[in-house]
């Protein structure tokens, strides 16, 4: 009697047969495929399992190895497009019902930073508040500052490079704990 004509009567020792000669390569094929151990175990025993239940459905023209690595084959896709589905499914339902921690910490980061710059900016000379508001907020260039506040584009140069050194220091500690958090 052939391997799948016994399987298809229900020969429990037939299928063990099976089942030992053929579950390691069926375990390695998937496991070549998927890189991990986990796919592969599960996969192979949903194989053997998926051999038992529609064992009817064998064909006797085709050999048992065919058979095993298509039905393996099959159950991989599934099992991927299944994970893939119930992987969306959790990310989907994770966005909608938490808050996103990078906008609330980054809003928080935005309103401290606001108010550090201010009190810094607070604390300058008023012309090189001025001129570093004008480049800064306004996007003035040098030279237009220059002109405007009749100094020269050195002067102007340097208001900026020492607002920009205050500031640093003024915030020095505000940046490193944001980066610190941003790391979370």
């Amino acid at each position: 009697m052939n391997t799948i004509a016994a399987l298809k009567q229900g020969n429990l020792l037939v299928f063990n047969e099976v089942y030992y000669a053929w579950h390691k390569r069926v375990y390695y094929f998937i496991l070549q495929k998927t890189r991990s151990s986990f796919i592969a175990e599960e996969v192979t025993q949903l194989t053997f399992i998926k051999c038992w239940n529609y064992r009817e459905n064998l064909t006797e023209d085709l050999n048992i190895q065919l058979q095993l690595f298509r039905i393996a084959r099959t159950t991989l896709i599934d099992f991927l497009r299944k994970e893939t589905i119930y992987k969306e499914k959790v990310i989907h339902v994770i966005d909608k019902y938490t808050l996103p921690v990078d906008d609330l910490w980054g809003k928080l980061a935005e309103k401290e930073l606001q108010v550090k710059l201010a009190n810094a900016l607070k604390e300058m000379p008023p012309m090189r508040r001025k001129v570093f508001e004008m480049s800064r907020f306004k996007g003035m260039s040098y030279q237009q500052i220059a002109h405007e506040l009749s100094l020269s584009s050195r002067t102007v140069e340097t208001h900026i490079f020492q607002a920009i050194k205050q500031i640093k220091h003024y915030l020095g500690f505000i940046i490193s704990l944001l980066a610190w958090l941003c790391r979370f």
